[in-house]
């Protein structure tokens, strides 16, 4: 069976995983290492000595493990943060992608601004009574202008109108098949 080849992304998420499992091991030893020492003594349980020099290098050691986990948890931290700003970016980017992509939409179907208002709050889910209450305007308004939207836009209802625009959205990002479909022999 063939296996598909990991995306570069993934294998660098897996990469820097194993990195910070790693790095979280290694702290946790280090930490155990003071803990259990101090642990030992307050509990008064004998331990066989070790050199002095030994018991030295293994305390700089463990100390140098906690301040790498230390310095590794910053750079991730500073990672994380520069990648949520990034995908913040890139959502505020889409959202006005789409805005503009509604109003060309609106602006083809010959939508008043008013009608263009309530087919905004109409692809947001509110219902009619909550239009009229934000438009300051009457339910039977609202009505009209959520007929007339559907009428121009060749739909018959709000559930055709928000599927225009899922299409619109998924337009070209659909898998393409990975071998040809059979012809029938004629």
């Amino acid at each position: 069976m063939q296996t598909t080849p990991t995306p570069p992304d993934r294998r660098r998420a897996l990469r820097h995983g194993v990195l910070i499992g790693a790095a979280l091991a290694l702290q946790g030893v280090c930490g155990f290492f003071f803990v259990a020492h101090i642990l030992l003594a307050f509990l008064e349980i004998p331990v066989a000595p070790i050199p002095w020099a030994l018991r030295e290098y293994l305390e700089i050691g463990a100390a140098l493990g906690l301040s790498c986990g230390v310095a590794l948890g910053t750079v991730i931290l500073i990672r994380a943060l520069k990648a949520r700003r990034r995908a913040e970016e890139r959502l505020n980017r889409a959202r006005g992608d789409f805005r503009e992509h509604l109003e060309a939409r609106f602006g083809t179907w010959g939508l008043t601004p008013a009608e263009a208002d309530v087919a905004i709050f109409a692809i947001k889910g509110l219902r009619t009574q909550e239009i009229a209450d934000m438009r300051r305007t009457s339910e039977g308004t609202v009505k009209a202008q959520t007929n007339a939207i559907y009428r121009k836009a060749g739909v018959n209802g709000r559930t055709q109108l928000l599927s225009l625009f899922i299409e619109d959205l998924m337009e070209g990002d659909l898998p393409q098949p990975a071998v040809a479909p059979l012809r029938q022999a004629a």
